[in-house]
């Protein structure tokens, strides 16, 4: 059971619980329609409960509600259902920092402010379910709102859905695709060669990178060393793989586990085999 605080408007509703005296944020189909302050009222049948105090790096949930328009939450959503029709599980509290993020994306997007985000490819490879996911906001936001989205700020909306699904914030999710670009560079640099972004090798180096940069954020460590094995089969190879944790370590202000390097070499050797192929 809840009591109103106020509704937003007919599809979304604050309201107090009867059993905790919380604040919620109810979103449903004329939720809101003709609710008075103070009503009480049982949450309809497919109505979503989201708890205002969660905090986000802009502050509490509450404030972002407060800030915003809700047709945003709304909006935000209807990309969480979407994710959760792909992923199954989500976590429903990335809500508020979407639906922050994409005021300030249509905000831009009308101002003729539009960004650039050097890591949408990388994003794109990366995160690939999680933004052909995002892409859904293009019709929502064309029906709703006539405001085109271009691939960069669908990018930034991919690694909310990233986060809702797996236990990694925005920035986290930024830093691992930045340093994944950084390393198919060094790689790219060290062998003397361009790296197809199509091929399955560039795929598994690019996941291992992913992988490997989340285990050295978290101070996690690969059981199986191969090392020995690397640096005397293919001795060119590990010596780029030292190249680059060493340099990936100096990048990410974290040093690398040393049994990092020969997974790396065996990576970077697949690479290497493919590309002259």
């Amino acid at each position: 059971m809840f009591r109103v605080k106020k509704a937003l408007n007919h599809n979304t509703v604050i309201a107090i619980g009867m059993e905790d005296s919380l604040e919620y944020l109810l979103l449903g189909k004329g939720i809101g329609f003709g609710k008075k302050v103070s009503e009480r009222f049982e949450a309809p049948e497919g109505c979503t409960v989201y708890s205002l105090h969660e905090k986000t790096d802009r502050g509490t949930a509450m404030e972002i509600v407060k800030e915003i328009d809700p047709v945003f939450l709304e909006i935000a959503q209807q990309v969480l259902k979407e994710g959760e029709r792909v992923f199954g599980k989500i976590d429903w509290n990335i809500l508020f920092p979407m639906a922050d993020h994409i005021a300030f994306a249509v905000k831009r997007i009308q101002n003729q402010e539009q960004i650039s985000n050097p890591l949408t490819s990388d994003i794109q490879a990366l995160f690939h379910m999680e933004y052909k996911t995002a892409e859904c906001l293009h019709p929502i936001l064309q029906e709703r709102l006539s405001v085109e989205i271009d691939e960069h700020e669908i990018g930034y909306v991919a690694l909310h859905i990233h986060s809702a699904i797996v236990d990694e914030n925005v920035a986290l999710s930024m830093q691992i695709a930045g340093t994944v670009r950084e390393c198919i560079g060094l790689v790219e640099q060290e062998t003397g060669t361009t790296i197809d972004v199509m091929s399955l090798s560039y795929n598994r180096l690019m996941n291992h990178v992913r992988y490997m940069v989340a285990r050295a954020i978290k101070g996690e460590k690969l059981k199986l060393d191969m090392n020995d094995y690397m640096s005397v089969k293919f001795p060119e190879e590990f010596r780029m793989a030292e190249t680059v944790c060493g340099h990936l370590g100096n990048y990410l202000k974290k040093p690398l586990h040393d049994v990092e390097i020969g997974y790396l070499a065996m990576h970077i050797q697949r690479v290497s085999v493919e590309q002259t192929s």
